[in-house]
């Protein structure tokens, strides 16, 4: 009896499947977006984008608290398609590029909040300081790319800032505090 329920032990442990590991997925920056919105003067909305960004994105498509993402952003890159406004905001008033040439945003936790949403929060530092920020996330598709043949996923997300946290107070309350970021990207399973 004992030697039976070793063995039934044994084959329980062998036939459990091993626990799979978050799949590491690269941007495909030809169709993805990083970009943010600010008010002016409640007049119109200004837009601006990151031209140049690295991101390292892990999924666990099972448990998707298991899952990360950290962003590296050249502020340096920063256009907002008026070149007067882009020398001002690279500045020392606002991101103070020549000292500052790098934000980043580092995942702490992600938790599921619907069949497609997540939230993804962490730590985002923009000229030396450190915020928590929660960025909003739908996940658009998931599955193998039509054209690539691979697993992919697309998804969109955003999160809302106050730009006075991170030491660019100037024309607040005129110009909008509020600075809403939002990414559009398109990755594609890493190749091993």
């Amino acid at each position: 009896m004992t030697r039976f329920a070793a063995s039934a032990l044994a084959l329980a442990l062998f036939a459990t499947p091993a626990l799979a590991e978050p799949v590491a997925y690269a941007f495909d920056k030809s169709h993805s977006n990083l970009s943010f919105t600010y008010d002016h003067l409640g007049y119109s909305t200004t837009d601006g984008r990151f031209g140049n960004w690295d991101a390292t994105l892990l999924v666990d498509a099972d448990k998707p608290e298991a899952s990360s993402i950290e962003f590296t952003i050249d502020t340096t890159s920063l256009d907002t398609f008026f070149a007067d406004r882009d020398t001002h905001l690279k500045g020392a008033d606002f991101f103070d590029v020549t000292k500052f040439p790098q934000a980043t945003f580092k995942s702490t936790k992600v938790t599921k909040t619907g069949d497609n949403t997540l939230d993804i929060i962490g730590d985002l530092t923009i000229k030396g300081i450190t915020k928590p920020a929660t960025l909003a996330v739908t996940v658009t598709t998931m599955g193998e790319h039509p054209m690539a043949k691979m697993p992919a996923i697309g998804f969109a997300g955003t999160t809302t800032i106050k730009r006075s946290d991170f030491g660019m107070n100037m024309f607040v309350p005129y110009v909008g505090d509020e600075v809403t970021i939002t990414l559009h990207a398109e990755t594609l399973a890493a190749a091993k």
